[in-house]
């Protein structure tokens, strides 16, 4: 008997050992050789009437970007127009060794903004002579202010360094005039019309809403046309989190590089009002912004999210009445949004227009000072 549970307990250790061997084959074979390169990134628009994008204060906005980030652009805002904001796409680096690389990302229809760390600017924008080095931990800059920009840096990526500026990843930021995958038109009850613009489906397509911290959504894919009810207000966010969150890792990215993302923009996609969230397709990342990298990545991944804000039914009435008695707290809570839906307003003859423009001088532009 005993030697029955001597061989027993032989062969369960044997298998084990099996077991073990072939799971740290795998691991290893599932480690692309050479450079690794993912990307995420956020393209924000207006719906018009009709469903299409309009032009809108594209760098207005709470803009808590850190002083060091490079900006050339803020302070001509004027001369500046577009119809999306292409908002914080960062790219990651992972390599078992350390390395050199060239990066460059064209923006034929659109204008780069803002960079870190120093880069070329040329037809887009470029880094030369990237070093690339895992395994080290540099000094990256960090300014008092609290920022969103310091949550992308929650990654396993390699550190980066351009001259003698380190970071955990290439940021640059941009504004620019192009079609977008999708068009929502919203409805008088509220319901939204998207279309898809596309050849392929759009994977993920999430209606959101939030009134006074009541948040509701609904998702779906969308392949050609559909028609989406407004939500009841009755969801919870860790859910909304959760659900996003594996929709951006089933797109490629890494779960801390999601995590990373939503951390970045919780306080932005899910704010008052209602508007689309979706996932890019890729084809067209890669023909809005076609990006270069040599030598060239063994595997690249780059995830972005659209952001389409909805000037519903239920916005119109709230900024009407903030209107109405000068209420700045409410136009606060739209930041950036308020001038298309004045707009929107003004038009309608729902708001006298000098009215409006008193209004509107009165809301404090929160973007970054021309000091």
């Amino acid at each position: 008997m005993k030697s029955r549970h001597v061989a027993q307990a032989a062969a369960v250790t044997a298998f084990l050992t099996i077991a073990a061997l072939l799971v740290g084959a795998e691991v290893r074979l599932g480690q692309p050789d050479g450079l690794t390169v993912h990307e995420w990134g956020t393209f924000t628009s207006v719906a018009g009437e009709d469903g299409n994008s309009i032009n809108w204060n594209v760098l207005g906005g709470n803009d808590d970007l850190p002083r060091f980030v490079n900006d050339n652009y803020h302070c001509i805002k004027g001369l500046l127009a577009g119809s999306v904001r292409m908002e914080t796409p960062v790219l990651y680096f992972y390599s078992a060794r350390p390395m050199e690389a060239r990066v460059h990302v064209s923006f034929p229809q659109g204008t780069i903004t803002e960079w870190y760390p120093q880069a070329d600017q040329s037809s887009g924008i470029e880094w030369k002579n990237l070093k690339i080095e895992p395994g080290t931990s540099p000094v990256y800059p960090v300014e008092k202010s609290p920022s969103h920009y310091y949550a992308a840096r929650a990654t396993d990526a390699a550190p980066v360094t351009a001259g003698s500026q380190h970071e955990k990843f290439l940021f640059y930021r941009g504004i620019g005039s192009f079609p977008i995958p999708l068009s929502a038109r919203v409805a008088a009850d509220g319901s939204v019309a998207v279309a898809n613009r596309t050849a392929g489906p759009v994977p993920t397509v999430i209606l959101f809403e939030n009134r006074g911290g009541r948040i509701g959504f609904r998702t779906t894919a969308v392949t050609d046309t559909i028609t989406l009810d407004r939500p009841s207000l009755d969801a919870a966010f860790p859910q909304l989190r959760s659900h996003l969150e594996s929709a951006l890792v089933a797109e490629g990215l890494f779960p801390k590089e999601a995590a990373a993302m939503m951390e970045t923009w919780r306080d932005s996609w899910f704010e008052e009002g209602a508007r689309l969230i979706y996932i890019v397709p890729s084809r067209t990342v890669d023909e809005v912004l076609p990006l270069e990298i040599s030598p060239a990545p063994a595997q690249i991944s780059r995830v972005f999210v659209g952001r389409i804000e909805l000037i519903t039914p239920a916005t119109l009435s709230a900024v009407q009445q903030a209107v109405a008695v000068n209420d700045h707290a409410v136009a606060a809570q739209y930041g950036r949004f308020v001038e298309p839906i004045l707009s929107r307003l003004i038009l309608a003859n729902r708001v006298d227009r000098q009215l409006a423009q008193r209004f509107r001088a009165g809301v404090p532009y929160q973007g970054r000072s021309c000091q």
